[in-house]
């Protein structure tokens, strides 16, 4: 779905559990995750579960809305739970802006909730993925996302012109993030050198720390009208437009088309012209890292550099939390934690409200040091503007840009 404009919305609540790795028996169902995340969001908004008439939700891993719902004692008059990844969330915030525009919902809660370290972990067996072409490639022994996608990696490398050490970047700097964020899973910083110098996962382009992190934890987001959110409990952050689930014309990304090439290409489109903006008045971003290249290359193809820069970028300093334009400033999900990047939406909305979440002993009023050192501040001065960039397949991708109102 894909609406070209949302200026109507606005983000007026988020919460979530912070990703952990629990042991067995402290580990809370995908119940309470989802629940906990969905109340603490409300509670930020200054609403109660009362004022819900919609959940959206990634509805995998018994978490669906009617289960959800059920827990918490809302009546809901509308519901969508989907599958598909790291394109959901801009879908769902898709779905929910056309949704309250048409009349059809006032209080909108998005959320995800999951056990990537302690369930099933993706590509641990057959079972993961039974569709046809993720079925034929299974056959010869790509069952790992990271398998899947090393081949796109390897071949932008070629193609751009650029190198492991550049595209390690992403890690280095998002690890340098986390080091200000008292939540990340992985807070300790990593260098380039220590990326390159991790195990390789798929020969000869892929090594752990090129890689996300798996965890269990879960994230939520509470949307409603514009004029509504104002009156609510904290600073809104509006919806200016979104692109969800854009996939390129032939979305099989091993049998037909160029593997490089992205559905951005046409999701730019429907995001930066609706909203009025060019790359340049972007503040900050939130690229979708399940790997270090596909923060690379969403970047580069959504046009925050000329084509086949995306090496050179990343590696510049413009994503650092002192560059031209920061990215996945929480550390995002390499660093973090994992929740299919509903989490990178949730620390754009504390960019622009000015709360990050960090070690200033009073940020969550709005007041930084802005020194940028590990256990000290991440807020970017001045975040206006914020642009979150999804990624499903290198086939699929989605976007949203918020501003602060």
């Amino acid at each position: 779905m894909t609406a070209r404009t949302s200026r109507q919305c606005a983000i007026a609540g988020i919460g979530e559990v912070p990703a952990r790795r629990y042991h067995p028996a402290e580990l809370p169902t995908l119940l309470q995750l989802a629940t906990q995340a969905i109340e603490n969001a409300l509670a930020d908004a200054g609403l109660d579960v009362s004022d819900v008439d919609c959940l959206l939700s990634y509805g995998t891993e018994k978490t669906d809305s009617v289960e959800v719902s059920s827990v918490l004692g809302m009546t809901l008059d509308n519901y969508v739970d989907i599958a598909g990844g790291g394109s959901s969330s801009e879908t769902l915030v898709s779905i929910a802006s056309a949704l309250i525009r048409a009349g059809a919902a006032r209080t909108v809660v998005i959320y995800r909730a999951l056990h990537g370290h302690a369930g099933i972990r993706t590509g641990s067996g057959p079972a993961w993925n039974t569709s046809v072409q993720t079925g034929l490639i299974q056959a010869y022994g790509v069952f790992s996302a990271a398998q899947q996608f090393a081949p796109v990696f390897a071949s932008y490398l070629a193609q751009a012109g650029a190198t492991s050490e550049q595209v390690a970047h992403v890690k280095a700097v998002q690890s340098r993030n986390a080091a200000a964020n008292p939540k990340a899973l992985y807070p300790t910083p990593v260098t380039v050198a220590d990326v390159l110098a991790s195990r390789m996962i798929v020969r000869p382009v892929l090594h752990l720390l090129d890689c996300c992190v798996e965890s269990d934890g879960a994230s939520a987001i509470v949307i409603t009208a514009l004029d509504r959110a104002r009156s609510l409990r904290q600073h809104p952050i509006r919806v200016l437009a979104t692109a969800g689930r854009v996939s390129r014309p032939s979305p099989g990304y091993y049998y037909r088309g160029e593997l490089t090439e992205l559905a951005a290409k046409r999701a730019r489109q429907l995001v930066f012209g609706p909203a009025g903006l060019t790359p340049d008045d972007i503040d900050v971003t939130g690229a979708y890292d399940c790997f270090t290249f596909s923060t690379t290359m969403l970047l580069e193809r959504f046009g925050f550099c000329e084509p086949g820069a995306g090496g050179e970028y990343v590696s510049s300093g413009a994503i650092e939390l002192t560059g031209r334009r920061p990215n996945n400033t929480s550390g995002g999900q390499l660093c973090e934690g994992y929740t299919n990047g509903l989490s990178l939406v949730i620390e754009n909305v504390r960019q622009l409200r000015g709360q990050a979440d960090d070690f200033c002993p009073d940020g969550a009023r709005g007041s930084h040091t802005y020194d940028y050192q590990p256990g000290g501040c991440r807020q970017v001065r001045s975040a206006e503007v914020a642009m979150n960039m999804g990624w499903r397949t290198p086939s699929t991708q989605s976007a949203m840009i918020m501003a602060r109102d």
